[in-house]
């Protein structure tokens, strides 16, 4: 028999859509999984959704098994994803929003590439990106449309990705994370702290503690773009709100290890787009394009001091100035 593979769904607020994240899980190829459903107090309808689709006979004979997890109040994505991997049965955990999908051959590709490399604990693959529903007419792009020539160069080591991720988080590709629970475990978890952003810190955690960063290039999950999602906001915006919730969050992990020039350029570009943001020019315009990138960058003190500081002989071994 093969390994037992968990997928745990995280949701808030999904009711339009859980349904069509839990049939991609109920097709996929790979036959031996546990479903976990972690609800972050939700005041739709997604718990009743899940509770109505879990309990079909046809759903309890295709599963190992099923939890559904609730809470009275929302506690932010991390500590739900928290829970998540708390109740995996398994070793293995494919993280998946309740607005997302998994592709079918999602979970047999994941665990064929493990075979091959059976030093991986963190796996990451293709993502398929679509607007509002998972039409071909709607689809918009594949992250990453490159390999080798990203973070998960097979050259890099640990090392290497977590200097790469100081400098800014490189993973556009989250939604296909799979990963071996010991090792999110060993770093103590997700940050309950970050309500908002939690997978970068734990990239972060985990390269800095020596666990590589590995991946391989198929599509395995569908992510929707939509209005509904905090963060997808589409071309409107000259930046979205992660910009500024990633700022709160890379002073904290990041900020310490990295060169005085580059954390003050960060926090000049952030009252920037503060300032953009507080007084309603962050419509994506013209105008408002070439007045943000004039005052962030144009006019950004610290992005000069940085360049000539690359510049410098003494600098040239030091890979912040690569």
């Amino acid at each position: 028999m093969r390994d037992l593979v968990t997928v745990a769904v995280a949701t808030y607020h999904s009711a339009e859509f859980i349904l069509e994240t839990l049939e991609s899980i109920y097709n996929q190829t790979y036959n031996e999984i546990a479903l976990v459903v972690s609800d972050d107090g939700s005041t739709d309808e997604t718990v009743a959704i899940v509770n109505q689709w879990v309990n079909q006979e046809k759903v309890k004979n295709r599963f190992d098994s099923i939890e559904v997890i609730t809470v009275p109040k929302n506690t932010g994505v991390s500590g739900n994803c928290n829970r998540c991997i708390n109740a995996a049965p398994s070793d293995w955990v494919k993280f998946i929003a309740g607005d997302d999908i998994l592709l079918p051959n999602c979970i047999e590709d994941n665990m064929s590439f493990l075979e091959l490399n059976p030093n991986a604990n963190i796996i990451f693959s293709q993502v398929k990106t679509y607007q509002d529903t998972f039409e071909s007419k709607n689809y918009v792009s594949t992250i990453p449309s490159e390999f080798p020539n990203n973070i998960m160069h097979p050259s890099f080591s640990a090392e290497d990705q977590y200097k790469i991720l100081l400098v800014s988080d490189r993973i556009k590709n989250t939604p296909s994370s799979f990963v071996n629970k010991h090792a999110q475990f060993r770093v103590g978890g997700f940050d309950d702290k970050n309500l908002l952003v939690e997978d970068y810190p734990m990239w972060l955690k985990l390269t800095n503690s020596g666990e590589k960063l590995y991946y391989f290039h198929k599509e395995t999950v569908g992510y929707r773009i939509h209005s509904k999602a905090s963060n997808n906001v589409g071309e409107e915006v000259l930046f979205k709100p992660s910009v500024l919730n990633s700022f709160k969050v890379r002073k904290e992990v990041s900020h310490p290890f990295l060169p005085w020039e580059m954390v003050k350029s960060e926090q000049f570009v952030y009252a920037i787009s503060l300032f953009f943001q507080k007084n309603g020019l962050n419509k994506n315009n013209q105008l408002n394009r070439f007045l943000y990138k004039t005052t962030s960058f144009y006019l950004n003190p610290f992005y000069y001091i940085y360049a000539i500081k690359k510049r410098l002989p003494s600098n040239k071994d030091n890979f912040f100035y690569k």
